[in-house]
């Protein structure tokens, strides 16, 4: 998802424990693909639910962390979608969370301390206590929490109109960016609340051949898999380009992305796509048919899909969303669904809202999420 404004989290400053637990001891399992295209999660293999919070690493009040997990997990959902990344351009004031500076004539810093990588550890750590698993990206095609526009801007890279081919040939680009990767998937390795990482969220070239994001997510995911072979990787993409239908939006490969190839490459496990009809100016009517599309690939390539992100911005969410997700827990290929996003009520006040936050108790969360995980739970 591609956020309108930066959420309110990273302006607060509330309490904070800087102690976060070393280790994590579970008695879970990692999360793996069975031949029947699910993921199998502690020993059961079913179609999961799930939702996105890409808020809650940035969170500095650790009560808030497990209460937003406590409402999750109540609700029966069993992963989330959570930021791995919060890279800045200039370090801020004490009390705000970042993970990765890029400051001009300073050498690019990864922030282990309280207020970088060990809010992610509390949430890993708050996660595994509550059995949810956690998929994580580690960077971001959009201007959001810095993303490829933050290594471009220190790299001196164009990479105007959402044309990110720059960033993804930068032999400089990218040797930061598996730097992080490494900082970051070392902490977990052996962690079994992490399900999955994923390369990027939404990444896109705009106008530029598939082979250029082909190329990068081949080389991005073998290497995460040298350094971690315990956990999932997928790319994270949106799932445009897909050969039954390759000239409408969003079927077509102008983002520079071909779902079909890319699902072909060794070392992705799982594919992603999302469905936004609002910012895609589509209608609301054609989402069931895009997840089925994406179901046929994913078949066809014998790895299972994962509707990740769905959302609308109206008040008419639940008309526009439950025949979606009904359609992703009836379609073989489907293994799971998370919608985008949760919200919740914390220490300073609710979590930033951008239009298609549902929050615990609403209407909204009764039918998108109470109802829908009534028919996951009872899905064979």
């Amino acid at each position: 998802m591609r956020l309108s404004i930066l959420s309110t989290v990273l302006a607060v400053s509330a309490s904070f424990c800087a102690a976060a637990p070393a280790a994590v001891a579970t008695q879970d399992t990692f999360t793996k693909v069975t031949s029947g295209l699910k993921f199998e999660i502690d020993g059961v293999a079913k179609y999961w639910a799930g939702t996105n919070g890409y808020w809650i690493p940035f969170l500095m009040n650790n009560t808030d962390i497990d209460i937003t997990f406590d409402h999750i997990a109540a609700a029966g959902m069993k992963i989330v979608r959570t930021w791995g990344f919060n890279d800045v351009t200039a370090v801020p004031s004490k009390g705000t969370p970042w993970f990765q500076s890029f400051v001009p004539g300073a050498q690019p810093v990864i922030n282990l301390g309280a207020e970088g990588l060990q809010r992610l550890d509390y949430v890993v750590a708050s996660a595994a206590k509550r059995g949810i698993k956690l998929i994580i990206p580690f960077v971001n095609n959009w201007g959001d929490y810095g993303g490829m526009a933050a290594y471009a801007k220190y790299y001196n890279l164009n990479v105007a109109n959402n044309n990110n081919s720059a960033w993804y040939n930068s032999a400089a680009a990218q040797t930061q960016y598996q730097a992080y990767i490494k900082a970051v998937v070392s902490r977990y390795v052996n962690s079994t609340a992490i399900l999955g990482w994923e390369l990027a969220n939404e990444p896109r070239c705009n106008g530029c051949p598939t082979s250029t994001i082909t190329t990068w997510a081949t080389s991005t995911s073998k290497f995460i898999k040298s350094i971690d072979k315990n956990h999932l990787v997928a790319m994270g993409d949106e799932g445009f380009g897909l050969p039954s239908d390759g000239t409408t939006y969003p079927y077509s490969y102008g983002e520079g992305v071909d779902f079909a190839k890319n699902l072909a490459i060794p070392d992705l496990d799982f594919g992603t796509l999302h469905l936004y009809p609002e910012s895609w100016s589509i209608t609301t009517e054609s989402g069931t048919p895009w997840v089925q599309a994406h179901a046929k690939a994913c078949v066809a390539a014998k790895k299972p899909c994962l509707f990740e992100e769905y959302g609308v911005k109206d008040t008419a969410k639940c008309t526009n969303i439950r025949p979606w997700q009904k359609a992703s827990l009836a379609t073989e290929g489907m293994a799971g669904d998370l919608y985008w996003q949760a919200g919740e009520t914390l220490s300073y006040g609710k979590s930033h809202d951008d239009g298609n936050t549902v929050y615990p108790g609403d209407a909204n969360w009764q039918c998108m999420v109470v109802e829908h995980g009534v028919e996951v739970k009872a899905k064979v």
